[in-house]
């Protein structure tokens, strides 16, 4: 688990992204998968933009399923998309064939999983599986397709490279399992990377090895970057935004910066109260009380009323959109959201 002093260190607000527009845009995204149990309504109108040079660091209920559908990974059926589109460079891939989809799964989007181990072949050795993406998609021969491999491996700080190349899986440490996954999605240089729980089961030192090592890639490639995580803290200096989820429902976007010193949902406090602090040593640790609704049977309202401090009446009853925030003068914030009927008091209190 991460810690940050929260006393000490907000993450800075980084450099502004430009661009033409988008790479990816997400929009109204729906996905559910049918059970014997019901209709569990994993993913219910998802938005945001990915830009090239920019993270986005996603985390709460519905974010891997998000990232699946995004890749076309997504297990049809039981999951089904019911509405939304996905546009990467202006084109809808929910219209596009499977063909079409896998032209652009690997060479324009890659995705990290998050158990190296589980991901990665056991009986091949590494550096036959990365030379698998040059063979296959760049034609390249075997030879030549080690050599851009063990150039992979020294992108990524494998030592010894060259020795290496043909070392099996289990021969790695987890880290080092980590940063081949991390070659891997880098071999055909995409414009585009999601990065599914990467630092999952790794030790604090090793966490941060890794994400300072997506950070400088994601620099170099100018790549868009969207990071999924259960740990706020892990994207603290790596994301430009964060995006919220709860119940399948983005509940808050913000820049980072802002987002840690003022979030404006009481679900984004409570994750971010969660987090252990090197100013509270010896006390116990907060949890938000109350358990997360059964997505078969999402409560009228704001999902997350059963569980909130905040919650009255008009909470029970009605979805809170996610709409602007603003300061107390009526200035609206760029970039900042949040699905709460009463996020001002959460902001402002």
């Amino acid at each position: 688990m991460t810690t940050i002093d929260k006393t000490a260190h907000v993450p800075a607000p980084r450099e502004s992204v430009s661009g033409d527009g988008p790479l990816l845009d997400v929009r109204d995204l729906h996905v559910e998968f049918h059970t014997r149990d019901g209709v569990a309504k994993a993913v219910n109108g998802v938005n945001y933009t990915v830009s090239a040079g920019e993270t986005l660091g996603e985390s709460g209920s519905g974010k891997s399923v998000t990232a699946q559908t995004i890749m076309g990974i997504l297990d049809m059926p039981p999951g089904k998309i019911t509405q939304g589109e996905i546009l990467f460079r202006g084109q809808d891939m929910l219209k596009m064939s499977n063909e079409e989809r896998r032209k652009i799964r690997g060479r324009k989007i890659a995705m990290i999983f998050q158990d190296a181990l589980s991901s990665l072949n056991p009986v091949l050795t590494v550096g036959y599986q990365l030379g698998e993406m040059f063979r296959v998609h760049q034609g390249l021969s075997r030879k030549d397709a080690k050599v851009k491999s063990i150039e992979l491996m020294d992108q990524v700080k494998i030592p010894a490279a060259a020795a290496r190349i043909s070392d099996y899986p289990h021969q790695f440490s987890g880290g080092m399992r980590q940063r081949i996954m991390i070659a891997m999605a880098l071999a055909l240089e995409p414009d585009l990377i999601i990065a599914d729980e990467p630092t999952t089961a790794l030790d604090v030192t090793v966490q941060a090895q890794v994400m300072d090592l997506l950070a400088e890639l994601q620099r170099e490639y100018n790549m868009g970057l969207i990071l999924i995580t259960h740990d706020l803290g892990v994207v603290a200096d790596v994301a430009d935004k964060i995006a919220v989820m709860y119940a399948g429902r983005i509940v808050e976007t913000a820049p980072v910066g802002e987002l840690y010193s003022r979030p404006a949902h009481p679900y984004t406090r409570g994750l971010l109260d969660s987090i252990p602090r090197l100013d509270q040593k010896g006390q116990e640790l907060y949890a938000i009380k109350g358990l997360p609704p059964n997505l078969t049977r999402i409560p009228a309202g704001c999902a997350f009323s059963p569980r909130c401090p905040k919650a009255q009446d008009i909470c029970r009853t009605e979805i809170p959109p996610l709409a602007p925030v603003t300061e107390q003068d009526g200035l609206e914030l760029v970039g900042r959201g949040s699905a709460c009927h009463f996020w001002k008091e959460t902001i402002h209190g």
